[in-house]
């Protein structure tokens, strides 16, 4: 009998959601956003990098998503995790290596994958064309559905960070950035967490926050008015 691809709790009657991530079905692996590394990162500015990085955190906190954190090396020149990442998303899982350079290599880091029961990975790390890559693309092969989020991860240079969109198309990865994955895992207005996923496209999008800001000061000169 041939496989069928599981049914997504996140489409409408509409069929509206077919093609997107299913959070339910999401886990996120945040890989190797060292502070060694992040000095090496010259294609996004680390600070946006960073910033990205922590609103994957606080927006897979608050809508239950599984994240597995892990880093190469830590007490060497690759330096320690980021801490807004466990600060944000204290229930995220790390996982130590035994100087795997790709994480797929180590057993505990794929058993625990494979314990969350989720099948739809999003992944994001430095360096882009490493860390991210090498277990994106055994993923795949593995029979996982694999998002790379490009603009929350890093590389040395804008060339290595354009070879890796092209090996990750042609590998079946699929390629999305920190705002569409909070747009993709929103999906509506009308729900209780909206006020505070509004916060989170202010981290994502800085203008963002000014147009709510200029919003919510119109809002309360009108009712002064009134």
């Amino acid at each position: 009998m041939a496989n069928q691809t599981p049914t997504k709790s996140s489409v409408l009657p509409s069929g509206g959601g077919a093609t997107l991530i299913d959070p339910s079905d999401a886990v996120i692996l945040l890989l190797d956003h060292q502070s060694g590394l992040f000095q090496t990162v010259k294609d996004i500015p680390v600070a946006d990098l960073r910033r990205n990085v922590e609103m994957i955190a606080k927006l897979a906190t608050l809508l239950n998503i599984p994240v597995i954190t892990t880093a190469s090396e830590p007490a060497g020149t690759n330096g320690p995790l980021m801490p807004e990442i466990h600060r944000d998303a204290p229930h995220a899982v790390y996982v130590p290596r035994k100087g795997e350079v790709n994480a797929w290599d180590n057993d505990d880091f794929v058993a625990e994958v494979k314990s969350t029961g989720r099948r739809t990975l999003i992944m994001a790390g430095v360096w882009t064309s490493v860390c991210v890559m090498f277990p994106a693309l055994d993923a795949v092969a593995a029979g996982y559905d694999v998002y790379a989020v490009l603009d929350a991860s890093g590389d040395p240079s804008e060339m290595a960070s354009r070879i890796s969109l092209a090996r990750f198309v042609q590998g079946g990865v699929k390629p999305t950035s920190t705002n569409a994955l909070l747009s993709e895992l929103h999906r509506t207005w009308a729900r209780p967490e909206a006020a505070d996923l509004a916060q989170l496209y202010g981290l994502v999008a800085p203008n963002y926050a000014a147009v709510i800001e200029s919003y919510v000061r119109a809002q309360q000169a009108a009712k002064a008015a009134g």
